[in-house]
Formats: structure tokens, sequence, C-alpha cells
């Protein structure tokens, strides 16, 4: 019988080509064979089954035909929270913590109404949520599947006071009459660029759904309609925020009329300019 050592260095091994190749197999490894973490670093002469190493090598094979870390899993963390994913939602990144993070920044803390455009997992409507006990949360998206995931997510993560209402864009506002109601509007918008389609790693590309990802020849297109319609339904110095690709806010802060005061960039934590934030005039 193999060790849980010897079979963690055979697919850390198989696994080289992928960023964090140790990390990766340790995580397929604790998913095989059901051991905890600590479990992991406390018994490593365990041993493993033949049933269990076939299954992690089944993994293995799975991860190196670029299927994503997390739809294996079924999970990704996000702000301290785990949320369920898979394929047909976007697997939430750090980066986007940040829309989080300034939104709190701006809240008041009171009844506030908060709409998550295109929320995926819904991560950004749960974090917020559990943040934000007292504001009214409406998560939307276009997909069927990704609404399942966030109503999963907002249940498993126990929080309350988010409606999911299914529809493009601002549809599903205008069927709530939301018009000058919202005080936050926020956005993790599909900004991929056609230049930047095709380079893409094929794991995001040909993995994670391309209606998430793809803003079309400029990248900009749906972050142009987010900007146009949310003065419709936010109130005088409500805020949009909205998250951007590399290279892209500047361009996106020119997309902004008198109808907006200040837009702003902020950073994420590795320096890019990543979140355009904006307040009704």
């Amino acid at each position: 019988m193999n060790t849980v050592c010897n079979v963690f260095r055979k697919g850390r091994a198989l696994l080289h080509g992928v960023a964090n190749p140790a990390v990766e197999a340790k995580v397929l490894l604790l998913l095989a064979t059901g051991i905890s973490e600590v479990e992991f670093l406390a018994s490593v002469t365990r041993g493993v089954s033949g049933r269990e190493e076939r299954r992690f090598l089944r993994l293995i094979e799975k991860r190196l035909s670029d299927v994503p870390l997390a739809y294996i899993t079924g999970r990704k963390e996000f702000w301290s929270r785990t949320f369920k994913v898979g394929p047909g939602v976007l697997i939430p990144r750090p980066e986007t913590e940040l829309i989080v993070e300034k939104v709190l920044e701006l809240s008041s803390g009171g009844e506030e109404t908060i709409v998550d455009i295109g929320t995926g997992s819904g991560n950004i409507a749960v974090a917020l949520a559990g943040e934000l006990p007292r504001a009214q949360i409406i998560a939307t998206d276009v997909s069927a599947k990704a609404l399942k995931f966030a109503r999963l997510n907002a249940k498993t993560n126990r929080v309350e006071r988010i409606a999911i209402a299914a529809g493009n864009l601002f549809a599903p506002l205008k069927k709530l009459q939301l018009e000058g109601k919202c005080d936050f509007i926020t956005s993790n918008p599909p900004y991929v660029s056609a230049p930047d389609w095709e380079k893409l790693p094929g794991e995001v590309r040909d993995r994670e759904p391309r209606v998430a990802l793809f803003g079309g020849k400029s990248g900009l297109e749906f972050i142009r309609r987010l900007i146009r319609g949310a003065t419709l339904y936010l109130k005088p110095g409500g805020y949009l925020l909205f998250e951007t690709g590399e290279g892209q806010a500047e361009a996106a802060l020119s997309l902004f009329d008198h109808h907006w005061a200040k837009p702003q960039v902020a950073d994420d934590l590795r320096g890019i300019p990543r979140l355009v934030i904006a307040a009704k005039a």
C-alpha cells in the first residue's frame, strides 16, 4: 500500500505544468482520500488504498485536461466564505473582493438597496448581505444555472434579505420598479476583449461561461450599457461600482458623462487599476 507522502509527490510531479502543483496536488489528494489538511500534515505515512489512489489519479487527469480546480472540488473561497461553484458559473476571483470592500467603506450600514448585476455564484451579493444585514440585496443574472448557484450559496451561507431575479442587465430592476431607488449597483461584468480572448488560459476560455467573460470587440460593450442604464435606477448620490480588466480602467472612465460626479479608479492588491467607482450626480 502506498503512503500519503508518496502519492502526494506523484501527484505534484504530474501537475508540474500548473501554477501551484504542490497546493493543487494536496487539495485533490484530500478530496480523493477524505482526510483533512491537519491529518495530511500529521500523518504523511498513512496508507492510501488502491481505490483512493486511483480516484486521486482520475482527479489529476481531469485537472490536466483544463478542468478548473474549483470545478473539481465544487467550491471556492471568497471574502472568508465558501461558495459552491460548477460548470456554467464564473469562479470568484480574489480581486473582486475589492468591490465588497469599497461598498462597505461607502455604505451607511442602514436600510440601503444594493443591486448586483451579473451575480454569477452570488459571491458579491452574499458577502455584502453578511456584512450589511439591514440592506436589501437584489442579485440578478441572465443565466438560470448561475442563479441556481446564487440561491444555493445564499442558503448555505445563511444570509437573508437577498432577492434573486432573472434577466439581462436592468430588465429585472424595471420589473421590480426600482427606478431611482438604488443606493448601490455593483457588477463584475464581462470585459474580456476580442484580442484578449484567445490569450486566455484554456481552463478559463474553454471551461468558464463565455457570457460572463467576453465583453465584445473592445471589452467595453457591456460596461457602456451598464453605465448608461445605471443613471435611471440609482438615487442621486448613489454609487455604481464595477470591475475592469487590466489596462481598461482609463477607457472605462471616458464613458461617463455629466450624469456622474468624479468617477475614480481603485487599484487591486497587485497595484493594477481594477475597480471603477462613480456617484450619480
